[in-house]
């Protein structure tokens, strides 16, 4: 890295929405910008939460200055528990993220480990070559921000997760005025949220949804439930209006819930409102008088709503002319787990109202409109796309060349842009790669265990265990079980049997006594005949056993 070089590295978040790890390095000193969390699904068997290998700047953290987080969405801030340890720097955050950020450190044993410095916007902060501060962002979670990065190379704006919506209801509007300064002074590049790319118009404000949800809710006699991301303040504040405004009490429901909520109240939000009726108090009270507030959009299998969808939750049921709102949007990769929920819930005799059907969500991320808009107020030299799938890369890279920006470079996870001097040019690139959160340790998604696992998954196994005496005789017949592959019955497994001993047997004695010799022998039997006869060659596994 040369001595003038201002780079950009994105270690997670450029490529994927999802698992946000940004990288800004001048004179081999580096700021990271949020550190967060992406979800399991069907190609990682057995894991809730993966997070950016980090591996790149551990290599070099005695060069990080701190993590600086925009706000407490999960993909932003959710990865620090579980990476801090590897790092050891300093946090910055805003109250209401610093507070769910002490939540989720208490969780892993790292409650008093972590400094973390609280901050706000306006006020400048030094990190060695930087200077950064915050600017007031709306999004869809109290305390959304921008980050200005002012290095001797130029300014950057790190534009991720916000909208133009001039009634957020929770935390104050864009601050349009300091963006409009900031464009002053001169902008080098802007790193921009890339999500509603191809959306055209603005996302919608949430003060418009709020009458259209307390309108909703009164149309309906039974119990009505409202799934939403638990983090969306504003969301459950409008529900509390739309619950008292048709008589309803609302109930929260889910761990999430009460953590947000919670901390929201914490920090000064929710002040105004009584308090909520928990899960278990829900049950008890008429159809008619209940609004719940759910987690679960999404279709996450542990959730609140996916246990009451499958009549396995332990204080909520739904009964036919119960109503299900899903008050929020589809994450790309997720719609078959929503899907399944929804389908669950229509077995019940559920009806299940989304955003197709009538005006019951706003994104907190912008739209066409609101891209440009914030390009005519900061005039920025480069636009560098994040926070999307490569598709909304290089659709935001064709979107922001035809707004005039002169320089529009798509990067995905682990290039190494150089912003200055110079016009902007991929230099390098660095390892990156996912770790899967695997109970309390990390794994690589990539390395052999994983592997071994998503393999057993589709193909399942077999497992055979023989006993020899001391001159290498068997002792009984092989035992074989095939799980994920053939039924514990399966006269297969009599004739896997057969086959094991004969091959075993045919083996001179002076090999039996080798244990690399009849695990290979034992493999071989197993594999050909399931080939031959079933279309299948699942890894074998050979147990040896010498009495």
């Amino acid at each position: 890295m040369a001595e003038s070089e201002l780079l950009f590295v994105p270690l997670g978040g450029a490529g994927e929405i999802g698992m946000n790890l940004n990288l800004y390095g001048y004179n081999d000193r580096w700021l990271m910008i949020d550190c967060g969390v992406s979800f399991g699904d069907e190609t990682t068997p057995g894991i809730e939460l993966l997070v950016p290998d980090p591996a790149a700047i551990v290599e070099r953290k005695d060069r990080l200055e701190a993590i600086v987080i925009t706000h407490a969405h999960e993909d932003h801030i959710g990865a620090v528990a579980w990476l801090w340890s590897r790092l050891k720097k300093p946090v910055y955050a805003t109250p209401f993220a610093a507070g769910l950020l002490r939540r989720k450190l208490g969780e892993v044993g790292l409650a008093d480990a972590v400094p973390i410095h609280e901050i706000r916007p306006g006020r400048a902060h030094k990190l060695g070559p930087f200077s950064f501060r915050l600017i007031a962002a709306a999004h869809s979670i109290p305390e959304g921000n921008f980050v200005a990065i002012a290095t001797p190379a130029g300014t950057i704006l790190h534009a991720t997760d916000w909208k133009l919506d001039p009634t957020p209801l929770v935390g104050p509007p864009t601050d349009e005025t300091a963006l409009r300064a900031l464009g002053d002074k001169g902008v080098l590049a802007l790193v921009c949220d890339s999500t509603n790319v191809f959306v055209e118009g603005r996302a919608g404000s949430e003060g418009a949804l709020r009458d259209s949800l307390i309108e909703l809710v009164g149309r309906f006699r039974n119990r009505v439930v409202i799934t939403a991301f638990a983090s969306n303040i504003a969301r459950v504040e409008t529900m509390a209006r739309a619950a008292a405004a048709n008589g309803r009490h609302l109930a929260l429901v889910g761990r999430s819930l009460d953590q947000y909520t919670t901390t929201a109240r914490e920090t000064g939000y929710l002040a105004d409102f009584p308090d909520f009726i928990d899960e278990a108090e829900a049950g008890f009270l008429p159809p008619e008088a209940t609004l719940l507030a759910v987690t679960g959009s999404q279709g996450e299998p542990r959730s609140a709503l996916a246990r009451i969808a499958a009549d396995d939750h332990p204080h909520v049921s739904l009964e036919p002319g119960d109503t299900v709102i899903f008050s929020s949007r589809v994450i790309p990769g997720n719609e078959k787990a929503i899907g399944r929920v929804q389908n669950h819930l229509a077995r019940l005799g559920v009806e299940v109202i989304t955003d197709a059907d009538h005006f019951v969500h706003v994104s907190g991320h912008p739209a066409r409109d609101e891209l440009a808009e914030l390009y005519r107020w900061t005039r920025p030299r480069v636009l560098v796309p994040i926070h999307g799938e490569t598709r909304h890369l290089a659709e935001h890279a064709r979107f922001a060349a035809e707004c005039g920006i002169a320089e529009t470079p798509m990067v995905e996870n682990g290039a190494i842009l150089r912003l200055a001097p110079g016009a902007p040019e991929i230099v390098g690139h660095v390892e990156t790669g996912r770790l899967a959160l695997d109970g309390k340790r990390l794994v690589p998604v990539g390395g052999g265990m994983m592997r071994d696992r998503h393999r057993l998954g589709v193909t399942g196994t077999v497992l055979v265990t023989v006993v020899f005496d001391k001159k290498g005789r068997l002792v009984a017949d092989p035992q074989v079980s095939a799980p994920g592959l053939l039924e514990p019955d399966d006269p297969a497994l009599d004739v896997l049997v057969d086959q094991t001993a004969a091959a075993l047997r045919a083996l001179g004695a002076e090999f039996r006594r080798d244990d690399e010799e009849v695990e290979e022998t034992v493999r071989l039997a197993v594999r050909g005949w399931l080939k031959n006869n079933a279309g299948k060659r699942p890894p074998a596994h050979v147990h040896i056993v010498r009495v």
